[in-house]
């Protein structure tokens, strides 16, 4: 599907409350859908914003009375765009369903239920991805159908539609080999009308076949007969085509005026390689191309192997380029040797052999290493010489999850050159159904390493120093969490946060990351070197009071001032749990441990939230950083929340700063604090000199 994670979902979202609208972006942005959002308050705001910009999906609470659903269905159906509207409802109801079926509604989500919001969400942007797809198709095709029957009429091969046996169509090569002056002579004639008497028996039975959907013969030879009722020896070659909509059979008919056995060897030629002797590049992609066809109807499996030799420029050098041809000879004798009639072989680069052969990924393995195994023990003969000559492979299994020919084609060019990117003699075969049992096992192997980490005390908190701008005085750092998993590799949290969230593990994380981060705090205190500790907690947290109290009880157990300790929660998750966090800010205050608000102003009315939730700092959104002296408008943006969060007593923080130019920026548009690696990246230890 086109809407992958690099997409943008360019929503509009008409909704009421602001905070309901901010669940819904969450819930998608959780999902990992990147997501453009924007809330009409009006008709005339909507009609303008569908006007203005490409729309994707519009998801209308049907409760709305600001902007009712009626009047959205009313609007976009003005607009004559294609664009889904699903209606967000609180509960069911059978009536209402139906009504706004009827009304246009192309879908219901479920306000309190995440996941059936998050499946017709994307079940509506696949399917709008898919007709934008299909229109683009759909015009390609008729570009592609204008000039397709502009080279059939100036083709100089007799070519034919038939329909049921009827000609429907043929070009001025046609009607001339069988002596009409205009095809309103040969319209509605049947094709039997053109076959030898003695053929039509056998003629018949093959169209029979045909019409009951069996493959066509690659060629078919008969007697026909021309205007003049002469006899002639012909050669039939047939292709299935659709015409004017209808599905139909193109007829390439030519008089054969050669012997038939001639004929055949010449044909044999035509797709034959003239150096190796196997199929040709373009009579193999032919039988590749039925392959994945028969393989997208679940009709059957196939198993694709391309075959390089290992070091080829070092063989050319060796043998000479005048043997290259001997070489690719001697490839290609070993490989028909190994799979005679096994399956299809063919050269299909300057150096590269194919063979595509029918069974499941088990075959299509074992065939790749037969392969391989054949190779790497026998000696090819290059004309008057020999050499030793391993092969690197690469396979991919063919099925209903991988069927175009260009994404097969490139799956096992990617495998053959990551088995050269290892030194070769190796084969790497892609399967599909192998990639969701690996992924299976990955997320696995992840929960066992978190449960481990957290048993066994493997995870370990970095640090990254947050410096004032406005001349503030004392230590502070943002703390990050990773993950040794050995060898000294540190594991960021964005490679398992997911998966913990999935298990059920993210409430367990926070706990750790929380009584470590008071731990430090206390070793740096009785040191004489007291600092301040940011913390990221997450939404997990939330459901209970149990960490708010767990962390009042370690500040008074380790008598840690409660101001050296900032947790941190995302503006998004905030939004979407807005009683919760409150909360969890009036049980913390018992011990004057403060509350920050990261990823800030990115929402769809971050100050709105303000009203309700008092947070100590807040840190802006890493995007408002990203190329800030480039980008006017975040600038003006980052002044605007700066002037307002001091207005309001809160601090502010600017994270990923990555240049002197950003830091003068930042200064004057009055934010509080800085960090990022054009500081000092983030490590073990806190040796920042704040002085």
């Amino acid at each position: 599907m086109a809407n992958g994670q690099d997409q943008a979902l360019r929503l509009v979202i008409v909704d009421d409350s602001v905070e309901a609208a901010e669940a819904i972006v969450s819930t998608l942005r959780n999902a990992g859908i990147a997501v453009r959002p924007q809330r009409p308050a009006t008709c005339d705001e909507l009609i303008e914003l569908m006007d203005a910009q490409p729309v994707d999906l519009v998801l209308a609470a049907q409760s709305a009375t600001a902007v009712t659903l009626a009047q959205v269905l009313e609007c976009v159906k003005a607009s004559g765009k294609d664009l889904p509207v699903v209606a967000v409802v609180d509960q069911v109801d059978d009536a209402a369903l139906t009504q706004a079926l009827a009304a246009g509604v192309r879908g219901i989500a479920l306000r309190h239920q995440p996941q059936q919001m998050l499946g017709v969400v994307r079940t509506e942007w696949g399917d709008l991805e898919a007709r934008r797809m299909l229109r683009r198709l759909e015009a390609q095709v008729r570009e592609t159908e204008r000039r397709c029957d502009a080279l059939i009429e100036s083709s100089r091969d007799p070519i034919a539609y038939i329909h049921e046996g009827m000609h429907i169509r043929a070009n001025a090569a046609y009607m001339e080999m069988f002596d009409f002056e205009s095809f309103d002579d040969l319209e509605g004639m049947s094709l039997l009308d053109m076959v030898a008497p003695q053929h039509v028996g056998g003629f018949k039975a093959l169209l029979k076949g045909l019409s009951k959907g069996e493959p066509p013969p690659p060629r078919y030879e008969l007697k026909a007969i021309d205007g003049e009722g002469n006899e002639f020896p012909a050669v039939m070659e047939f292709t299935q085509a659709m015409y004017e909509g209808e599905p139909c059979l193109q007829v390439v008919f030519r008089r054969q005026e050669l012997d038939p056995e001639l004929a055949r060897e010449v044909e044999e030629l035509r797709q034959r390689d003239q150096v190796t002797g196997l199929l040709n590049r373009q009579t193999f992609l032919h039988g590749l191309e039925d392959a994945v066809a028969e393989a997208a109807q679940r009709k059957g499996q196939f198993g694709l192997v391309l075959i390089e030799p290992d070091h080829y420029q070092r063989l050319l050098q060796e043998i000479g380029l005048d043997s290259a041809d001997a070489l690719l000879r001697g490839l290609a004798e070993r490989l028909q040797g190994v799979l005679g009639e096994e399956a299809a072989t063919a050269r299909f680069g300057e150096h590269t052999l194919a063979a595509l052969v029918r069974g499941d990924h088990v075959a299509t393995m074992a065939l790749a290493e037969r392969i391989r195994e054949a190779f790497a023990s026998h000696v090819v003969e290059i004309g008057e010489r020999s050499a030793a000559i391993t092969v690197s492979i690469g396979g991919v299994q063919i099925g209903e999850k991988i069927a175009s020919v260009s994404q097969v084609l490139t799956k096992a060019t990617e495998g053959v050159q990551a088995s050269i990117n290892v030194g070769g003699n190796r084969c790497e075969v892609f399967d599909p159904g192998a990639v969701d049992r690996a992924e299976q096992e990955r997320v696995q192997a992840w929960v066992s390493h978190l449960r481990d980490a957290l048993d066994n005390d493997r995870f370990l908190l970095h640090y990254q120093p947050v410096i004032s701008l406005q001349g503030e005085t004392g230590a502070m750092y943002e703390s990050y969490i990773r993950l040794d998993v050995g060898a000294g590799e540190m594991v960021p949290p964005l490679s398992f946060q997911q998966i913990a969230e999935e298990h059920g593990l993210l409430w367990e994380i926070d706990r750790w990351v929380v009584g470590r981060a008071i731990k430090v705090l206390a070793e740096r205190q009785r040191s004489g070197q007291p600092v301040t500790l940011m913390v990221k907690i997450t939404q997990a947290s939330l459901a209970d009071d149990t960490l708010a109290k767990f962390v009042n009880e370690q500040l008074a157990a380790h008598k840690v001032d409660g101001e050296r300790l900032v947790l941190q929660l995302s503006e998004a998750k905030v939004f979407t749990h807005l009683r919760a966090a409150q909360d969890f800010a009036v049980t913390l205050a018992y011990s004057r441990c403060r509350v920050g608000l990261e990823q800030f102003g990115i929402g769809l009315d971050s100050f709105q939230l303000l009203q309700h939730f008092d947070p100590a700092y807040i840190k802006l959104d890493r995007s408002f950083t990203e190329d800030l002296p480039k980008n006017a408008a975040n600038q003006q943006r980052i002044k605007e929340i700066a002037e307002k969060a001091s207005s309001m007593g809160i601090r502010t923080i600017a994270e990923f700063v990555q240049d002197a130019a950003s830091m003068a920026i930042l200064f004057s548009g009055g934010v509080d604090y800085v960090e990022g690696n054009f500081l000092a990246p983030a490590g073990p230890e806190m040796t920042y000199d704040f002085e």
